[in-house]
């Protein structure tokens, strides 16, 4: 199976679990005050249904529009609505009759079609007075008080915020919780030549950022990243504790350039010498306590790295670069790289033997159920607040986070290649927080938009007016269908570059 259709099957699979999560909420809290609900739809179904079948009067459904899905709650004006368009379509048609006319000098035409047109406007203006002076029938949505309108609306965030602690939950029961402690990497970190041009230099040992120190190792990139200033940065760098500070420009290029991959490794266990296994090899001038940073210009400073270099040159000469302390004449410690022309037996080895030192391992958490639950609830939360940083930083035009924001080609790369259980309920669980985030932002048509409004009645005991309702819905379609496009643009320009 290919890896796009890999990625493409995890990535439907849990926007559609997502979906109807979502959905469902609004459709039990509708159904709890009483409320009338026509459709359940996973996806959207313009002109027809992939799938459809009703149950106990309600239509559920699946579309052939991957974009989300809906609920379709009764609304006693939706045959004025109807009526409302399609006089619209009508007022159009006779409008351009009326144009020809007029480019064609028929006066009796003209006449007619101003007529019509004045009808049928005449029409619609009766049609929306019948709209605003209809009483709502006991089971319709605007029949409720504001406050169950308000629950109906939140309902489907709640259920994505609920699931997403849910997973995590799941996640820590099921598999644990396995991370690298940065205080634990005692021996430093290797790093990309971007990184280094950034200040890092290999073994760096990262203390601090603004002060802050880091729990998790895997933390380090996205606290660099997503930064709307200067960054502090405090390493132990041989031995001594330096500071220097990441201008917010450069950091914003690695992400433009998408050079952040692979920008730091943990160096696991480093290539210490011990004692040597015969003269030879201690007349090259390899010492004890000395430690090995590299194999042919290239950077190894741990095992794991150095032995397979060491194996590609078996029975060659290759150059080893080695880091050795030595004190000065004032008695100071300082760092000294040597090259060291070294050759490699048939056995891909050096001829030394190394130094006892424990492997820096990772913290491994194993969680029962009642354990798991309340550290899914803290994660989910975690989430929460570092999506919503997120979104106030991408409205900052000086962190130019905003060239970043991405469509489904983006969202879909980042499952894995392969299935993997773990990584994909990982990443459905972050794509609940985004879509609850996101459905809560303050734009009409979105959740959020129909909370502000329900609030504002609940503070004013007014609704707004429906003029102006009609208003703010247009304007939110328009700019949540703007982001869409601006969003799928960026995934497509990405693809030519």
């Amino acid at each position: 199976m290919s890896t796009v259709l890999v990625q493409t099957l995890q990535f439907v699979l849990a926007l559609s679990l997502l979906v109807t999560i979502h959905e469902l909420g609004h459709f039990l809290a509708a159904r709890m005050f009483g409320i009338r609900v026509d459709k359940f739809y996973l996806f959207f179904n313009p002109w027809f249904s992939l799938y459809k079948r009703k149950i106990g009067g309600v239509e559920f459904g699946i579309g052939w529009v991957p974009l989300g899905g809906y609920v379709s709650i009764y609304d006693s004006r939706e045959k004025l609505y109807d009526q409302e368009n399609s006089l619209k379509e009508r007022v159009k048609q006779a409008k351009a009759e009326l144009r020809k006319a007029k480019r064609s000098g028929n006066e009796a035409a003209v006449a007619e079609f101003c007529d019509a047109v004045a009808t049928l406007e005449a029409d619609i203006e009766r049609i929306k007075g019948e709209q605003r002076t209809l009483a709502p029938e006991p089971n319709e949505l605007r029949a409720k008080p504001a406050w169950q309108r308000l629950i109906v609306m939140v309902a489907g965030v709640f259920m994505n915020v609920v699931t997403a602690m849910v997973i995590y939950a799941a996640i820590l029961f099921s598999w644990g919780e396995s991370y690298l402690q940065n205080e634990n990497v005692v021996h430093g970190y290797t790093f990309s030549e971007p990184a280094k041009e950034l200040g890092f230099e290999d073994r760096d040992r990262l203390v601090a950022i603004d002060g802050e120190t880091i729990d998790k190792a895997e933390d380090i990139g996205m606290t660099l990243l997503l930064s709307e200033a200067d960054r502090n940065i405090t390493v132990v760098r041989n031995r001594d504790t330096v500071t220097f500070t990441i201008p917010m420009e450069r950091l914003i290029a690695m992400r433009e350039k998408r050079e952040f991959a692979g920008m730091y490794t943990p160096i696991m266990r480093p290539f210490i010498i011990d004692s040597c296994s015969n003269e030879s090899v201690k007349a090259l001038g390899y010492m004890s306590g000395d430690q090995i940073v590299g194999v042919n210009n290239e950077v190894a400073c741990s095992d794991e790295t150095i032995r397979p270099a060491l194996a590609a040159h078996r029975g060659e000469s290759v150059n080893v670069r080695v880091l050795r302390y030595e004190a000065d004449s004032l008695g100071v410690v300082r760092p000294n790289y040597i090259d060291i022309m070294t050759p490699i037996n048939d056995e891909g080895q050096i001829g030394i033997a190394l130094q006892e030192s424990a492997p820096v391992e990772f913290t491994i958490k194993e969680y029962g159920l009642l354990e798991a639950l309340p550290r899914g609830v803290k994660l989910g939360t975690e989430q929460i607040k570092s999506y919503w940083d997120q979104l106030v930083m991408m409205v900052n035009p000086d962190t130019k986070l905003y060239k970043e924001v991405g469509g489904f080609l983006s969202i879909g790369s980042i499952f894995p290649k392969e299935w993997n259980w773990l990584v994909f309920w990982n990443i459905t669980a972050l794509l609940s927080v985004m879509l609850a985030v996101m459905n809560l932002l303050p734009i009409p048509v979105l959740d959020g938009g129909h909370v502000l409004f329900a609030l504002y009645e609940i503070i004013t005991r007014r609704k707004p007016n429906d003029k102006f309702m009609e208003v703010a819905q247009t304007i939110g379609f328009m700019l949540l269908m703007l982001l869409l496009i601006y969003a799928n643009g960026n995934d497509i320009l990405n693809l030519f570059k």
